[in-house]
C-alpha cells in the first residue's frame, strides 16, 4: 500500500507546484519576502509606517456554485479572478488597499494542468488588483469529492489609514449615490440560474443574439475587480462616504449595511444598464422584480455614496480607472432601508 493508491498522488503536487511558479511570481510586489514553497508566506510591513493609525482589514470568500459552470464547460482560468475579486472588493470597499491573497482548492483529484489553469486565474486578479499572491493550498480529497471537481476560497489582506476607512458615518440626507457597472451576474445567484437554465454542454454552448456569445460565456464572465476604481477616487480627493459591494442578497440586504440610522437610500431604476444576461435570467425564470433585486447585483458591482457636489466628479474618476458608472440615486431621511423606484 502507498498514499497514490490511496488515492492522493504526491509527484501530481509537486507538478503543480512547477507550474504555477510563474503565476505567483508575476503577482510579487515589493513587500514579499522568500519565494513559493515555504510553511509561510512572508509580507513586510515596513511600507506602511507612514501612516499615522495603520489598520489591516481582511476578508475571505469563495465562488459558490459558479464554479460548476467551469466544470460543465472545462473552463478553469477564469474562476480564480472571481474568487479574488470577491475578497479583494470587501477590503477595498472598506477603504483598503489589498496587499496579499492567499488561495485554497480542494480537489478530489489533482490535475495538474487544471489546477494550474485555476492559480494563473487567481494570479490574474491579484494582478488587477495590485495584491501579492504569496501562499495557498492544494488538498486532495478522495473519497470526498469527485475526481473532476474542486472547490476554491481565497483570503485576501489590506490595510487603511484610520482616518480614510470608508464606515458610512458620515453619510446624510442628500447625498448622492454612484454605481459602478458590474460585468454580469458576477459570483452570486447561481444556484436559481441553475434552475432556470439547463447545466449542460448544449445549452450553455448556445449562442445568444442579445449576449453577444454563448450563455456559458456569459454566465462565466469574472467578477470586476474595482480596487482601481476606488484608488482613483482617493487621488481625485474625492471622500467616498459609504461603500456596497453588491454580491448574495442584492441591493435590499448590502446597501443598507453602509448606511447610518435615519438615512434611506432611493434608488432609480431607470439611472442604469440591467446587463442582457440578467434581463434573460429574469424572463426565462420568471422571476419577480423584487426577488431579481433581492439576489443579483442587476448591473451595479458597487454603490457609492459621496457629497451631492462630488457626484459628477466620481463619476469621472471611476471611468478614467476603466469602469463605466451611473448617478443612481440619493439618500434621504428616513428607516434606514433601500427602496428602488
Amino acid at each position: 500500500m502507498d498514499y497514490k493508491s490511496s488515492g492522493v498522488d504526491i509527484e501530481a503536487g509537486y507538478r503543480s507546484v512547477e507550474l504555477i511558479k510563474d503565476y505567483v511570481k508575476s503577482t510579487n510586489r515589493a513587500e514579499v519576502l522568500g519565494g513559493l514553497g515555504g510553511f509561510s508566506g512572508a509580507f513586510s510591513l515596513k511600507g506602511i509606517k507612514d501612516m499615522d493609525d495603520p489598520v489591516l482589514l481582511s476578508g475571505t470568500d469563495g465562488v459558490g456554485t459558479k464554479i460548476k459552470l467551469a466544470f460543465i464547460m472545462d473552463k478553469h482560468d477564469t474562476i480564480g479572478i472571481d474568487c479574488v475579486a470577491m475578497c479583494v472588493n470587501d477590503v477595498a470597499c472598506a477603504g483598503g488597499e489589498p496587499l496579499y491573497f492567499l488561495d485554497y482548492i480542494a480537489c478530489g483529484k489533482n490535475y495538474p494542468e487544471k489546477i494550474a489553469a485555476i492559480v494563473k486565474g487567481v494570479a490574474e486578479g491579484c494582478k488587477q488588483a495590485g495584491a501579492a499572491l504569496i501562499g495557498g493550498e492544494t488538498a486532495e480529497h478522495p473519497g470526498l469529492m469527485p475526481e473532476d471537481e474542486y472547490d476554491l476560497a481565497g483570503f485576501a489582506v489590506g490595510v487603511a489609514d484610520r482616518k480614510d476607512i470608508i464606515d458610512g458615518s458620515s453619510i446624510k440626507a442628500g447625498d448622492a449615490l454612484v454605481g459602478i457597472a458590474s460585468s454580469g451576474v458576477h459570483s452570486n445567484g447561481f444556484s436559481m440560474i441553475r434552475r432556470i437554465f439547463r447545466m449542460d454542454e448544449q445549452s450553455l454552448s448556445r449562442y445568444y443574439d442579445d449576449l453577444g456569445c454563448s450563455l456559458g460565456e456569459a454566465l462565466l464572465k469574472p467578477t470586476i475587480i474595482y480596487v482601481k476604481a476606488l484608488k482613483e477616487l482617493k487621488q481625485a480627493g474625492i471622500k467616498v462616504k459609504g461603500c456596497s459591494h453588491i454580491t448574495g442578497g442584492g441591493f435590499y440586504e448590502n446597501i443598507p449595511r453602509m448606511l447610518p440610522d435615519g438615512v434611506r437610500a432611493r434608488v432609480r431604476r431607470d439611472s442604469f444598464e440591467v446587463p442582457p444576461i440578467l434581463r434573460l435570467t429574469q424572463a426565462e425564470g420568471k422571476v419577480e422584480d423584487h426577488m431579481m433585486y433581492n439576489t443579483y447585483n442587476m448591473g451595479l458591482g458597487m454603490v457609492l455614496a459621496v457629497d451631492s457636489t462630488d457626484a459628477d466628479a466620481a463619476v469621472r474618476a471611476i471611468e478614467k480607472a476603466g469602469e463605466k458608472a451611473y448617478i443612481v440615486g440619493e439618500t434621504v431621511s428616513g428607516e434606514k432601508d433601500v427602496e428602488i423606484c
